[in-house]
């Protein structure tokens, strides 16, 4: 029986830039006396996979970071997305390139189960994977036709993991199950590598999802199935919503 092999070391990287659109100065809203930032980074910190540093391009989320006990790291203003971001960090802080593994977790998602960000890393055991990511079983029918849940479909390779084949903000058709991607995600550094520096492709175009570019480069993607989604703060009703969970 083959011994298992054990993973690299693991760096979590949390992307956070104040320019939301719709929640301006997002990862500073304070939810139950901290930033919200503060709150993923103990979150991130409580899965104990690795050093976790926030990636921003902002001195104010750098100070509050810092005032917390955590670890931040200046970016440039001008990354058309967080794995960018996260890459420019990268490079920054292990230029010596022993970091095999890295996870990029959204700075808006203060509720994620820290079991959760561990279970991302477990698709990476096997070889064949480049990138590993998050879904949920689709629960609530409105979701299957909510363009806003991006739905992830792929073949089962064992009990809780799949093989993606796409991910899509189409309307879920047929029986199921059909999941709800959660975007978190857990790269080896050589495909974080590659990926940044590939075109944006025609299907990553067309529905708007970064991912897409990865699977239409031949890159494998594998899913780790979670118990539920975490809630996205994006609005100020998801804020709300956010304060209420955490409260006290």
């Amino acid at each position: 029986m083959p011994v298992a092999k054990p993973m690299p070391d693991t760096i979590i990287l949390i992307p956070a830039r104040m320019a939301s659109t719709r929640l301006p100065g997002k990862p500073l809203a304070d939810i139950a006396g901290l930033p919200m930032i503060v709150h993923v980074l103990h979150r991130a910190q409580a899965a104990k996979i690795g050093e976790t540093v926030v990636a921003t391009d902002s001195e104010a989320v750098a100070a509050a970071v810092e005032k917390s006990g955590g670890r931040a790291v200046m970016t440039r203003s001008d990354h058309v997305s967080g794995s960018d971001r996260i890459y420019e960090a990268l490079e920054a802080l292990d230029p010596e390139h022993r970091i095999g593994i890295v996870v990029n977790v959204q700075g808006d998602l203060p509720t994620i189960d820290p079991a959760d960000i561990r279970a991302a890393l477990k698709p990476l055991a096997d070889a064949q994977v480049d990138i590993a990511t998050l879904a949920a079983i689709i629960t609530d029918p409105a979701e299957r036709t909510n363009p806003n849940v991006v739905k992830v479909i792929g073949s089962t390779v064992s009990p809780g993991r799949l093989h993606a084949t796409t991910f899509t903000r189409a309307d879920a058709v047929g029986t199921g199950p059909h999941y709800h991607h959660i975007g978190l995600y857990a790269y080896r550094r050589a495909a974080l590598e590659r990926f940044v520096k590939l075109p944006p492709s025609a299907n990553e175009q067309r529905e708007k999802l970064e991912q897409l570019r990865a699977l239409d480069a031949g890159m494998r993607i594998d899913v780790a199935i979670a118990k539920s989604v975490p809630l996205g703060v994006d609005t100020p009703e998801e804020l709300a919503k956010a304060r209420k969970m955490l409260a006290g």
